[in-house]
């Protein structure tokens, strides 16, 4: 892609052979198309449907469940395989969903192209869709289009661009048309239009220089399809989980396949108590649980204002360890808002922020809501009448047409009382200096309302520009009370230092009384003007963003800010909110890293300096994705916050992307994992607190599952070992396996967040999902089962003679072991007191579910048919219920052992000093 900034606009028409007064001819511009192409952004090749479905089955744990099916296929099980393989098939079309709505993604960005432009062809102006744009053609821009292509400019009137989209810039960028050094970064090049932006005020006339995957957009286009999408802590995690699962599991059978023949056993037969085994030691419910789990996390976040469009980005967010976010939009309002007045050499403070004309207006360091002084209400008129912009309400909605600075202007005017459109109807406009970037000013001339009859009803200039150029037109200023003084600019160049040190951008106002006319010139406003005073403003933080920053600083994640605004904007925000970074000694605040020093430094040394940096300012796309990458790399769960084009390639490379739903692109929507519906950063913490509880829960319930798939396992390697019968059978199994994971297991998905859940530090993203004392617990239960049913199956045997009575108490040991286990399960650290006995009434549900089953296993006739079980009586069942008591209280006295030993470890640790 050639740069065009950097050369006089006539070599640049030059260069593209073509003329900006009639435009390309109709056959030329058809040549060119041809050789071109249409200006439409490509789609990359993908796999297909059937191929995106298949690659569902590609996992370690789908794998050991798709042998499960052939294995009970071969037992002669037909129900029992459905089974096993209708959940994996369930789980494979759910994600085969999610995957097919984020691969929409790159169909957003091309849609994004999908307008009309209009250009000169044939020495005509004509419009024509924006995909017929060629190179060389000469396109005619004016306020409310859409940049069609990217253009180098040759005439601009009063012309400004949104760029917010594409490069984080907050404000719209005034355009020019005259030649800008050759290393002009992007977010400068002010000569330049860029496809996908808008056209805020103004008119302009540019050639095209680039289409298609040429233009800026086109390159992030490229960029989002080179950028690879990364898995999750939980789907990592799993897989590394099921791999060991997968080997232990054909360890442990052929382990006792070959045990069965160095007791001369029969192969056959050991060869299916082998696979008995394996089939007893697959946890089949965890897909399900792992699915169901993280739709209750994304059922529990849609109403938190949050919508999840990947499953695993519910668990992502509670292992984050750092948010990099957009500051426009996303931690400020995207709405300009004046914060402060400066009038008579007294400050004045405006509450409120954004576009809601709410908030009072009063003198700094003062509690007290006095009247305004005449002063102020004239500065604030001034700001409401040399203006063009629009404050309108939409469906409840404060919005602005037009400028935002401008707007800004309106809604502090509204804060103190004011009506922009009644003070129009009292000094109705004569004339206008429209805003030009040579002048730095605009002047309006209004007749004087009625009620200035001591004026003799004298029209009245207002001004309002840059500072700089508005003070030396000035002979004197006013004071609070109105009354007209002489004035020491040097006065007014102090305060406006003090305001840019907060960040705030200053504009100054001044008026000038007329004698009778109807007309302005700029020799009007040369000089005799009074200055009125300051108004300065700022895209305001979003309050909530300040309390949802610290929350996310006290669970230990760390907010950086990622943005393509000025530095000093960024660090006076980064300062409101709260971030902590590197900071400056000298000055006490935040160090702001710069796009320009950004590129200048190693890529070895990145990382580091993206660890210690919470503030970036003028940053590109691709550094955007570089610090992403970078933290990464320093082993960081990074979760991407962004609301426009520019944010995408970096939200589809985070750990997890956030988008915003309301305010952002259907770029970032479709990009990003997570989209806000409320563009409230706090949801952000909802978010985190719920990804906290999802992967709790999901711990919780691998830790329940486990033990019965170790206990079985280890029940039948030893009956192979002392050469008995099989205490139970594969099909009964198959039955404690499925109907204990549903009924008994899933409930744990229900469970509520435990207190204290947003004051521990993130989880280690290189730490396994079962941690040593977790594993120590599950082996702990798992030679409880093994004792209990192999004990009560022995001694039934002896007592009643009968083995499906043996085994029949076998299993219902194994089942309530699991039932009473359930309640140890509901917290890992704590008892089931500290968390609410009553606190999740599922538990109940499903209690209660699993007895009425386990007693139509045993009594219903069909049941003992189809299981090979029969009725048991009282005896047996009180020696049932006697090994699950002990069970649960063995864990209880475990959990508060523990609990004791860290206490003391605690209290005996030595203080360092």
């Amino acid at each position: 892609m050639t740069s065009h900034h950097h050369l006089p606009a006539h070599e640049v028409v030059l260069l593209l052979e073509t003329d900006i007064a009639k435009g390309l001819t109709s056959n030329e511009a058809a040549t060119r198309l041809a050789r071109f192409g249409p200006n439409l952004l490509p789609k990359f090749r993908r796999h297909g449907p059937l191929i995106r479905f298949l690659f569902q089955f590609h996992h370690p744990l789908i794998y050991v469940l798709l042998a499960a099916t052939v294995v009970t296929l071969l037992l002669g099980e037909w129900v029992d395989a459905g089974v096993i393989f209708g959940v994996v098939f369930v789980n494979a079309i759910v994600g085969f969903i999610q995957e097919s709505r984020a691969e929409a993604a790159l169909d957003a960005l091309a849609s994004m192209m999908t307008t009309e432009a209009k250009v000169r062809r044939d020495g005509r102006t004509v419009r024509i869709p924006s995909e017929e744009i060629v190179p060389g053609d000469v396109v005619l821009l004016e306020s409310g289009d859409k940049v069609p292509a990217d253009l180098r400019l040759t005439r601009v009137r009063e012309l400004r661009v949104d760029e917010s989209a594409l490069t984080g810039e907050s404000l719209p960028v005034e355009k020019v048309d005259h030649v800008l050094p050759s290393e002009t970064v992007v977010s400068d090049r002010k000569n330049m239009a860029f496809s996908g932006t808008f056209v805020t005020y103004g008119q302009g006339t540019g050639v095209v220089v680039s289409t298609g995957v040429e233009t800026e957009l086109g390159r992030i286009h490229q960029l989002m399809g080179e950028t690879t999408q990364l898995e999750t802590p939980l789907t990592q995690k799993l897989a590394s989980f099921s791999k060991a699962l997968t080997v232990a599991i054909l360890g442990l059978a052929a382990l006792t396949f070959l045990l069965g023949l160095w007791r001369g056993q029969e192969a056959k037969e050991i060869f299916m108590a082998a696979v008995a085994l394996a089939v007893g030691a697959i946890p089949e419910g965890l897909p399900a649980a792992v699915t169901i789990t993280l739709a209750i996390g994304v059922s529990r976040m849609a109403k938190r204002n949050a919508i999840i469009r990947k499953l695993p980005a519910v668990e992502t967010l509670g292992s984050t360890t750092v948010i990099c976010s957009d500051k426009t939009g996303t931690l400020t309002k995207n709405e300009m808002t004046v914060q402060a007045l400066w009038v008579g050499l007294r400050s004045f403070e405006v509450e409120g922020a954004g576009y809601e004309p709410v908030g009072a207006i009063r003198e700094e360091r003062s509690d007290q809501s006095l009247p305004l002084p005449p002063a102020v209400i004239d500065l604030l008129t001034a700001g409401a009448l040399c203006n063009d912009a629009q404050h309108v309400e939409r469906e409840g909605w404060w919005t602005i047409i037009g400028d935002p600075t401008e707007g800004a202007l309106l809604v502090a005017a509204r804060k103190a009382g004011l009506d922009p459109s009644q003070l129009n109807e009292l000094r109705p406009r004569l004339d206008a200096i429209p805003f030009e970037s040579e002048r730095q000013f605009m002047a309006t001339l209004h007749r004087a309302s009625a009620s200035e009859a001591e004026e003799s009803e004298r029209p009245v200039i207002y001004l309002k520009g840059a500072v700089e150029k508005l003070i030396p037109l000035c002979d004197r200023m006013v004071d609070v009370d109105g009354a007209e003084r002489p004035f020491d600019p040097s006065t007014v160049l102090e305060q406006v230092e003090r305001f840019a040190s907060r960040g705030l951008r200053v504009l100054a106002f001044a008026r000038k009384a007329m004698p009778a006319a109807a007309s302005l010139t700029e020799q009007d406003v040369k000089g005799g003007l009074t200055l009125l005073g300051l108004q300065a403003m700022i895209d305001p933080p979003r309050p909530e963003a300040v309390a949802a920053v610290r929350a996310c600083q006290q669970a230990g994640i760390a907010v950086k800010m990622i943005t393509g605004d000025h530095a000093i904007t960024a660090r006076a925000i980064a300062a409101q909110i709260g971030l902590d970074g590197r900071k400056d000694q000298e000055r006490d605040a935040l160090v702001a890293m710069t796009g320009q020093e950004l590129a200048a430094t190693p890529q070895e040394r990145l990382p580091e300096a993206a660890e210690r940096t919470a503030v970036f300012a003028r940053v590109s796309p691709e550094q955007k994705l570089r610090l992403v990458e970078a933290l990464q790399a320093r082993s960081h769960v990074v979760a991407m916050t962004g609301d426009g084009v520019n944010d995408a390639p970096a939200l589809k490379q985070a750990n997890i992307g956030v988008a915003m739903g309301r305010g952002g692109t259907e770029v970032a929507k479709e990009a990003a994992d997570m989209v806000l519906t409320d563009d409230n950063f706090a949801s952000i913490e909802a978010a985190v607190e719920e990804g906290r509880c999802v992967f709790d829960n999901l711990t919780k319930f691998i830790v329940w599952t486990l033990p019965t798939n170790m206990g079985e396992g280890f029940v039948l390697l030893a009956a192979i070992a002392l050469g008995t019968v099989l205490p139970i059978l594969p099909v009964q199994i198959l039955w404690i396996n499925m109907t204990t994971a549903v009924a008994l297991g899933l409930m744990l998905a229900f469970e509520p967040k435990e207190p204290g859940i947003m004051t521990r530090p993130p989880r280690d993203p290189n730490q396994p999902i079962l941690t040593g004392v977790l594993i120590e617990r599950i082996f702990m239960v798992s030679f409880l089962m093994l004792a209990g049913a192999y004990g009560v199956f022995l001694w039934e045997l002896d007592r009643t003679e009968s083995i499906m009575a043996a085994r029949t108490a076998g299993v219902n040991v194994f089942v309530m072991v699991e039932l009473f286990y359930l309640f140890n399960c509901r917290s890992l650290e704590h008892s089931m007191f500290y968390v609410g006995v009553f606190s999740n009434p599922w538990i109940w549900v499903g209690v209660t579910a699993m007895t009425v089953l386990q007693l139509l296993l045993t009594y219903a006739p069909f049941m003992n048919r189809l299981f090979h079980t029969v009725p048991i009586d009282g005896t047996a069942w009180a020696l049932v219920l006697a090994v699950a008591l002990i069970g649960y209280a063995v864990v209880e006295v475990e959990t508060w052992l523990r609990k004791q030993w860290k206490k003391r470890s605690r209290v005996g640790r030595p203080t360092s000093g």
